[in-house]
């Protein structure tokens, strides 16, 4: 009996002191440890999300310091992203209700669920303010400190006080086109539409209009700033650089293809996925093509010069971007569900099932 008590005590212990990692025991790999270890990759933690058996992970976020999953159902599950211990786990909807998108603001999460606009306690899962505009949205809302932005099926750009949620003026182009994409910050709101406008205007209610740019065909979701410039895909077959504050056209690079989803954009290099073409990687300086992969499908993350890719096939393949070569490929037939990181070199993956794995680089 003392024996037993014991070996129960010790196994507690166990259980208490490695987080996210004693996930795995009972559980089937997402990927093998010895298999990484070929691309001088390891397992820093992997678990099992909390959805019932029949529900299927469909979306993962990387917001701030945690990740989240998102199923079918709409059962939203935060987890840290060193440790991968769960933080919250809930319903934010009903099955077939759509959730665009899920963003971070300081100490608030917020998404459109349906036509309400929902703010979320990121420490405890729960619903802070809920404001229902009424109308359905066409891509994720953007806030800075006193504003939220969303597109409306009206073709407008609706700006909410933060506090409040009232709405204080609407916006639309000139085109009066869809809009497709919105960044935000205090000193500017740039929006993108479906006719090829990127249009910054005055974040307040003077709504002042800075700049327009025109491209010739569609914006796609998602625009990306990145310091005082902006990037922008077009269904004309172009990715644009902008500068920010002015509007003023930097360079375009110019694909096979329209355009159907934004770039990624790190330190020195914007990614772009081209339909048929696959995965290039664009100098971010000089926009020459540094490489192009016909299998890839988006960028994972990146560390010290080498892209890790995940491929049309389930593979991963880690690209040497200067020397434009393939250095090492893992196979991650397993995997269906990821995510970009474009902050730091953390790759996060996972299944349908839930199974989620947070790789990263070995450091020597």
């Amino acid at each position: 009996m003392v024996r037993c008590r014991l070996a129960l005590v010790v196994s507690f212990f166990v259980f208490c002191v490695v987080p996210g990692s004693m996930a795995t025991e009972g559980m089937q790999r997402l990927v093998l440890p010895e298999l990484l270890k070929q691309a001088e990759l390891e397992i820093l933690w992997e678990t099992k999300l909390p959805i019932k058996m029949g529900e299927n992970l469909e979306r993962l976020f990387i917001l701030g310091n945690c990740i989240y999953g998102l199923s079918n159902q709409n059962f939203l599950v935060s987890l840290n992203s060193e440790t991968g211990n769960v933080i919250f786990s809930r319903s934010i909807a009903e099955t077939d209700v759509p959730v665009v998108g899920l963003g971070l603001y300081k100490d608030e999460l917020f998404s459109v669920v349906g036509t309400t606009l929902v703010e979320i306690n990121p420490e405890s899962g729960t619903e802070r303010i809920t404001k229902r505009p009424g109308l359905g949205v066409t891509c994720p809302a953007a806030r800075n400190s006193s504003y939220f932005y969303f597109g409306g099926t009206n073709r407008r750009l609706h700006v909410l006080h933060s506090k409040d949620k009232v709405q204080v003026f609407e916006v639309t182009a000139k085109s009066d086109s869809t809009i497709t994409s919105i960044v935000a910050d205090d000193n500017s709101v740039i929006f993108a539409t479906d006719d090829g406008n990127v249009i910054s205007i005055a974040p307040d209610e003077s709504r002042m209009r800075l700049w327009q740019f025109d491209a010739a065909g569609g914006i796609v979701w998602p625009i990306v700033k990145d310091g005082n410039s902006l990037f922008a895909a077009s269904r004309d077959t172009n990715v644009y650089r902008l500068n920010a504050r002015t509007g003023k056209f930097i360079w375009k690079y110019q694909t096979g293809a329209k355009l159907e989803k934004g770039p990624q954009v790190t330190a020195g290099v914007v990614y772009q996925y081209v339909r048929d073409e696959g995965l290039s990687a664009i100098d971010k300086e000089s926009k020459k093509l540094l490489w192009q992969m016909a299998d890839g499908v988006e960028l994972l993350a990146e560390s010290d010069g080498k892209a890790y890719v995940i491929t049309k096939a389930g593979t991963l393949v880690v690209m040497d971007n200067k020397k434009a070569k393939q250095v090492y490929m893992v196979d991650l037939s397993g995997v269906s569900i990821y995510a970009a990181n474009v902050v730091d070199s953390r790759i996060y993956i996972a299944d349908k099932e839930g199974r989620i794995a947070c790789l990263s680089p070995i450091r020597y």
